[in-house]
């Protein structure tokens, strides 16, 4: 191809420093500017020795920046220069604007190349602002629990990032038949055991093959919330109970506190009952703070089962 002007150069052309001739050595260092350079193959220079251009990989060959001459030199030798090509297909640096994506290798870009704000971790995402955040939720779970004895107990999570809270009961099988499975609050990281828990309560009961009924039941100034109202869960073999329960401001200091439940249940292993329970209750002992919750068995142990807490935002 012709060009108006002179032809573009592309390559790196260097010239090496000056290196002096030590008597019987053939091996020399190259450097540019006091730091070792790299060749691509001996095809990549020319060298001239007392005058003469050296034949590549026959009067000379390289390794690494290390250029050794076919035979010994000797006083009077004289290394006139060596100028080192370089990648003559290397493009040089790209204009600006000129590389596009179908030029990045996949993967190419690590996230150490990225000058966005912030922190990079395994916690974070980059927003359409180069900024670096953490995933923002406005429903998180927080802590979780499984059973190994009569009761589990969760502190120090009710914080104001929240304004209710959601607590799922999972798979829950009592070691003893037909305990009430309850609820209390926590104040100042201990259970509160005043009579001043209101339950009340609808819960529809089907007994297999034979008849159902429906029903209310309702409990007032009593030392727990119960999660099934009316019936008590069975330990009988494949049964257990599950229950989502909502704490509602519970660091709220002018107002009483509520929370509302659904659960479903086996009751009375000899009838084979199932139940499903909902219903609202509330606190009225006073309006102070919360620290948290206890659930727990009314007698015997929870063999097994787990305990889920997670944070609502409003």
């Amino acid at each position: 191809m012709s060009y108006i002007g002179a032809s573009p150069i592309v390559g790196n052309f260097q010239v090496c420093d000056a290196i002096s001739v030590v008597n019987g050595q053939a091996a020399y260092t190259m450097q540019v500017g006091g730091v070792n350079v790299f060749p691509e193959t001996a095809n990549h220079m020319l060298v001239s020795l007392n005058g003469i251009l050296q034949k590549p990989n026959g009067s000379f060959t390289i390794s690494g920046s290390t250029i050794t001459f076919s035979s010994n030199l000797v006083t009077g030798d004289v290394i006139d220069f060596i100028q080192v090509l370089g990648d003559v297909l290397d493009l040089g640096v790209p204009s600006d604007s000129t590389v596009t994506t179908a030029k990045l290798a996949d993967s190419s870009v690590s996230l150490a190349k990225l000058t966005a704000t912030g922190t990079k971790d395994a916690t974070t995402f980059l927003r359409g602002d180069n900024t670096f955040a953490v995933v923002s939720s406005d429903f998180v779970k927080l802590a979780s629990g499984s059973f190994s004895s009569n009761s589990l107990s969760f502190d120090g999570y009710f914080t104001s990032a929240y304004s209710h809270y959601k607590i799922i009961l999972s798979d829950i099988v009592p070691s003893t038949n037909n305990p009430n499975i309850s609820m209390r609050y926590r104040i100042s990281d201990s259970d509160v055991t005043t009579s001043d828990y209101n339950n009340v309560g609808q819960h529809g009961a089907i007994q297999i093959g034979v008849a159902s009924s429906d029903g209310t039941s309702n409990q007032t100034n009593t030392d727990q919330f119960k999660l099934q109202q009316g019936y008590a869960v069975s330990n009988a073999s494949n049964l257990c109970m599950n229950a989502e329960l909502t704490i509602f401001n519970p660091l709220n200091t002018s107002l009483y506190k509520h929370y509302h439940y659904k659960s479903s249940q086996h009751y009375s292993s000899a009838t084979g009952y199932w139940v499903t329970s909902t219903g609202g209750c509330y606190y009225d002992a006073n309006t102070t703070a919360l620290s948290g919750f206890t659930i727990f068995a009314s007698s015997g142990n929870i063999t097994s089962g787990n305990v889920y807490l997670y944070g609502v935002k409003v």
